[in-house]
């Protein structure tokens, strides 16, 4: 587990334990691109689904345990964010489990939150900007490109660019390159997921504006405004059944702007 992820989920558990500790999983989607979990007490929760790089029939793979199709339904959160177990369904369900927790504690009361909002609205984009987008978000891409910026888009692969964005390309082990020169930086939520996130913001300049964004980043922003980042686009869920649907039917974070679901942010203050 990462250590933001770690910290936060310590930090949630010091506040907050005897409010999630009879909470369990009530249903779960876990999509070939999102995963969606209802806790007991109808908190929604949302992740990008990671997939395994092994061969799913390879035996050693085979796991009949707890977290096994069948099984998840019923378990208990703690179990679930405490497992020692790894594999892509348990840390996108983990992350699902830890976003459908926080969910309730974000509050206008607790943080300063901008409805109906995407962080890129936020953002200074005159002349001058070093912009650096980590992941291949199509929509940012497509808008920051349109500026008088210099654009770097940080991505493990290549073809997830269109050919005529392919000139913004760096290989994603290359963060360290730029990184520390952009004013801007831009992360998918996915790397809380994958846990390469603690890396990318080690090499972010003090400086820097960090923003976190997507389906994966709707967790408690405590620990995450505590190391640089500025702001997290998240988003709230309108109509959770049809998140279910979208997230079963092989539905990413876009669809569910246009069906179930708003954009938010959630500012350091």
């Amino acid at each position: 587990m990462s250590k933001i992820i770690n910290q936060t989920y310590e930090l949630i558990l010091g506040k907050y334990r005897s409010v999630i500790e009879s909470l369990f999983v009530s249903d779960v989607r876990i999509g070939m691109l999102l995963t969606a979990v209802r806790l007991s007490d109808g908190a929604i929760g949302t992740s990008a689904t990671l997939t395994d790089s092994r061969p799913a029939s390879e035996k050693a793979g085979r796991d009949f345990g707890d977290f096994s199709p069948l099984k998840i339904k019923g378990q208990n959160v703690l179990k679930i964010l405490e497992t020692k177990k790894e594999s892509s369904v348990i840390m996108s369900l983990r992350m699902a489990v830890l976003s459908a927790v926080s969910s309730g504690f974000i509050t206008p009361e607790r943080y300063r939150i901008i409805e109906n909002c995407d962080p890129v609205e936020l953002l200074d984009l005159s002349p001058g900007k070093t912009i650096t987008i980590v992941g291949a978000f199509q929509s940012y891409i497509r808008k920051i490109s349109q500026t008088p910026n210099k654009l770097f888009v940080l991505e493990l692969n290549e073809k997830a660019l269109t050919p005529e964005q392919r000139q913004y390309y760096v290989p994603a082990g290359d963060f360290r390159k730029v990184l520390p020169q952009s004013d801007f930086v831009i992360i998918t939520g996915q790397t809380l997921v994958n846990r390469t996130i603690d890396d990318l913001l080690t090499a972010v300049s003090p400086a820097s504006k960090v923003i976190v964004t997507g389906p994966s980043g709707n967790i408690l922003p405590d620990v995450l405004f505590e190391n640089k980042v500025s702001m997290i686009g998240a988003i709230r869920v309108t109509d959770p059944e049809k998140l279910f649907e979208i997230a079963g039917q092989g539905g990413t974070g876009f669809h569910l702007f246009e069906y179930c679901a708003r954009k938010i942010c959630i500012l350091r203050k």
